[in-house]
């Protein structure tokens, strides 16, 4: 890292002690930080046991015997779908809401209490058991917002199926090649869903995808959300209402071994292929579980619980499925855009639902900042005890407008630390304990082993930055890259031996507490969508008028990053004013439209190295109109004069 990339951080002095209310009825103590410090395995095996129910209890808790491959209760069995439904209808609480859900159309509303959620979900597992899924079969969920997306991933969770959920604004390219990837033998889907007030087809991407790839799809099975008339494939395509509809409510689970696959889940890669990061069962349900309890500080018996991230990202499978669920929690799942049909649409769900816990993204925030304060301020926000943030670093202002206008200077925020990869938060506040500071995620959470580390691999002192690492073990890890334990290796583990390397900058401030700076590799952070600068890259140089193509992502008040495209055109393309609109949506049409670059700059040349890699830096300089870096290594240094002149004549 640059010492630039360092400097960017400013001094934060204030600093917002838990009010003594919450403090006294938290969930987490001070004392859970002295109990992981003097016997981790210990305090790891404790939280196993307190959240998790298992059919087989575990007597090893960790074999590290072959780093970097974890075992993390490997003896011991269990069922996520039990722990995250029966369980609490067994307790006593099928009456319980489970899921608010709430459409993008007005008045488009369902409730559903955890008897209903076992109901449906027994009934999935029963339909696609009749479809031939069996244990270790991998199937592929590509839906919107909808209570089905639970059902699916539950049901699946209860075979032993390995789930791959795939975004709903990925491209049909994006869906085939993770489809191929993971060798799915079913896809879950649906007519369409409802987005910025129309709806949007999912099932003819569906079929675009497998029209050129579907050698191991057997069964498409479509949930009726839209009413858009969909082609169909007689004998592989199969309608959720009819097909799950008629199955019985009653299905007898097998248990899973706690290494058993949950789930497979793609994120974007430094090469082109996305890398599909395979999380196990028995440790990522004791991380997601006590991380949500701690953290979130949940009160099944009172709580209204809303985080607004979307089932296809890990956020969804950790803090809407998985964490809130086993821990019995009522929560609010809403279908559409914030702005949608009106710009106060977030706090009227808040209000209409009394939301007391709210998990977002400083993205929503900073676009609610930029709205202003009177829209919030229309709405009855008193319910909202805790607030969250989640996604990307969260800049200071925004946390103090989050605060302020949001929780009324009262609610304590949560600035969480985590990734795909790690399964779980890593990285927060304890509500309650902690006294919180604006834009810092502050400390690791008890259990979790953190460090800051120079380029020689050793421990930065306060007041310094570098390379976040994660110096030992968690249960919630990634177990490997499906199908590729060498890239698993080469991509996480060998940059700094024995440790996991996050590819993410930190700096421990004067008082040792953690500020998350953003990425170091060339993997963008999106609205906190990781998109890969090579992904793009390759949907650009895939357009007949492109020669090559640079990406690079640079600062966005709005996004975190936005993503700026310098491309070279073929020496017989024609660029009109059109140009750079044709190549945006080509991009959109190949990955999604989150990908779509929110510029494109047509240059004669690109900075590279003598070794011919192109100096991505010196691109980021431009793009955020900077003064440019060093140039000494380039082949040519006068390319930058170049782009320079050609954009400021452009």
């Amino acid at each position: 890292m640059t010492s630039d990339a360092l400097e960017n951080l400013s001094h934060e002095d204030r600093s917002f002690p838990p009010p003594a209310e919450f403090a006294a009825a938290a969930n987490a103590g001070v004392d859970l930080y002295a109990r992981a410090a003097d016997d981790r395995l210990g305090f790891w095996a404790d939280q196993a046991r307190e959240f998790v129910s298992w059919d087989t209890p575990f007597t090893e808790v960790l074999d590290w015997s072959n780093p970097p491959f974890a075992k993390w209760f490997a003896d011991g069995q269990l069922n996520l779908g039990y722990n995250c439904v029966d369980r609490h209808v067994e307790a006593g609480n099928g009456d319980r809401v489970a899921i608010h859900w709430v459409g993008e159309p007005e008045g488009d509303t369902r409730t559903i209490t955890y008897a209903d959620l076992q109901r449906e979900v027994n009934q999935c597992a029963n339909a696609l058991t009749e479809l031939g899924v069996v244990k270790g079969d991998r199937v592929a969920i590509y839906l919107p917002m909808i209570p089905e997306a639970v059902v699916a991933m539950l049901a699946c969770a209860r075979l032993g199926a390995p789930h791959s959920v795939v975004f709903g604004g990925f491209s049909a390219e994006a869906l085939r090649s993770r489809i191929a990837d993971a060798e799915a033998t079913t896809v879950i889907t649906a007519d369409g869903g409802y987005r910025r007030g129309g709806p949007s087809g999912l099932k003819p991407i569906v079929d675009q995808a497998l029209a050129t790839s579907a050698d191991t799809i057997r069964n498409v099975l479509v949930v009726r959300r839209t009413n858009q008339p969909v082609n169909w494939t007689e004998g592989r395509d199969h309608w959720w209402h009819d097909f799950v509809g008629r199955q019985s409510g009653d299905h007898t689970y097998t248990p899973n071994d706690a290494e058993d696959t949950l789930f497979i889940l793609y994120t974007s890669g430094t090469t082109g292929k996305p890398k599909g990061i395979e999380h196990t069962s028995g440790g990522y349900l004791t991380q997601a579980a006590y991380t949500f309890n701690a953290v979130m500080d949940i009160k099944p018996d009172s709580d209204v619980y809303w985080c607004t991230a979307d089932v296809g990202w890990v956020t969804g499978h950790s803090y809407i499925v998985y964490g809130p669920l086993a821990n019995g929690a009522t929560q609010v799942m809403y279908e559409g855009t914030p702005d949608t049909p009106h710009r106060g649409r977030i706090w009227e769900i808040v209000a209409r639902y009394g939301v007391t816990i709210l998990y977002t993204a400083p993205t929503l925030i900073r676009t609610m900042m930029k709205w202003g304060a009177d829209i919030p301020g229309g709405y009855d926000l008193s319910s909202l005890r805790l607030l969250g943030s989640v996604g990307e670093p969260i800049n200071p202002e925004a946390w103090m407008w989050y605060r302020r206008v949001i929780g009324g200077d009262a609610c304590p925020i949560v600035d969480t630390w985590w990734q795909t990869e790690t399964g779980g938060i890593m990285i927060s506040p304890l509500p309650g304990v902690t006294a919180t500071k604006p834009g810092s995620a502050q400390m690791a959470v008890p259990g979790i082993s953190v460090d800051v580390i120079d380029d020689a691999g050793k421990s930065v002192p306060d007041g310094s930055g570098g390379y976040l690492v994660l110096t030992e073990p968690w249960p919630g890890m990634l177990r490997t890259i499906w199908g590729d334990d060498e890239r698993f290796v080469d991509t996480y583990w060998s940059r700094f031996p024995g440790m996991y390397f996050a590819g993410d900058g930190a700096k421990k401030d004067n008082d040792g507490d953690l500020w998350l700076l953003g990425r170091v590799d060339d993997v963008m952070n999106i609205s906190g969508h990781r998109i890969s600068t090579t992904e793009v890259e390759s949907a650009l140089v895939a357009h007949p008028w492109v020669a090559e193509a640079a990406v690079v992502g640079a600062s966005d008040e709005m996004t975190g990053q936005g993503i700026v495209a310098f491309v070279i055109l073929r020496g017989d393309a024609e660029p009109d004013d059109d140009t750079v609109t044709v190549l945006r949506n080509h991009v959109a049409s190949q990955i999604g439209p989150i990908a779509k670059p929110r510029q494109i700059l047509l240059v004669k040349e690109l900075p590279k190295t003598r070794s011919g890699k192109i100096m991505r830096r010196l691109l980021r300089d431009v793009a955020e109109h900077r003064e440019i870096g060093d140039v000494t290594t380039l082949a040519d240094s006068g390319v930058m004069d170049l782009i320079r002149t050609g954009l400021d004549g452009g």
